[in-house]
């Protein structure tokens, strides 16, 4: 694994709408120590973000540059930041669920995408990885509907158990049989676990029930 790309807000810093402010950035429990440990044994980190409030006029590109400037300072270096600042009607290529982020991500990086893993909260980070040839780990949040947890690849209790079992031996590499929580060697909720809230409406990947949980 040469690089893991995250979501930034409900991912690595608490989610606040259309954020202008880097005085409110609050990283999630575990994020530094989890990016200190992708660091320590040399994966690459990257952050692929929405922020349809540019296209919306709620905030300005120098907006955003200072909030992700801020999660730097928080949270230490990241290797590549993409940002996208279309709205879900422009028809980019970059807007998750479409996987324009992860490719040009993983070319920064010099890495294949089957190399790297997006880590987020909603089935759009999930698609795009897939889209795109990428691993994917779901980490749910009150706004994370339970169908996009049910339909994600793989499930994490929270992102530092997300990282540390990617350090620790990637369950793709298991070759697992389809299905909820399936095996030996994978931790955290049992399947059917909802998420709670109906969360925001948004794109919506795979059927229900293909979901492994970490």
């Amino acid at each position: 694994m040469k690089a893991v790309l995250f979501d930034r807000d409900g991912t690595l810093v608490h989610d606040v709408p259309y954020n202008a402010d880097p005085g409110r950035v609050r990283p999630v429990a575990g994020a530094r120590e989890a990016l200190d440990a992708l660091r320590a044994r040399g994966i690459r980190t990257g952050v692929v973000t929405n922020q349809s409030g540019i296209a919306r006029g709620l905030l300005t590109e120098a907006d955003a540059a200072r909030v992700n400037g801020r999660v730097e300072e928080l949270l230490g270096p990241f290797d590549t930041w993409a940002v996208c600042p279309h709205g879900p009607d422009d028809g980019c290529p970059c807007r998750k669920p479409r996987p324009g982020m992860i490719l040009r991500s993983a070319g920064r990086l010099g890495a294949d995408p089957a190399d790297c893993v997006v880590v987020g909260d909603i089935g759009s980070d999930v698609e795009a990885a897939r889209r795109a040839g990428a691993h994917a780990v779901l980490v749910p949040t009150p706004v994370t509907r339970p169908e996009e947890t049910a339909a994600a690849p793989y499930v994490a209790p929270d992102l530092l158990t997300a990282v540390t079992l990617i350090l620790d031996g990637p369950p793709w590499e298991e070759n697992l049989p389809p299905g909820p929580y399936a095996g030996a060697g994978l931790v955290g909720q049992p399947p059917g676990r909802p998420a709670a809230g109906p969360g925001p409406a948004g794109p919506r990947a795979r059927p229900p029930g293909t979901g492994r949980y970490l």
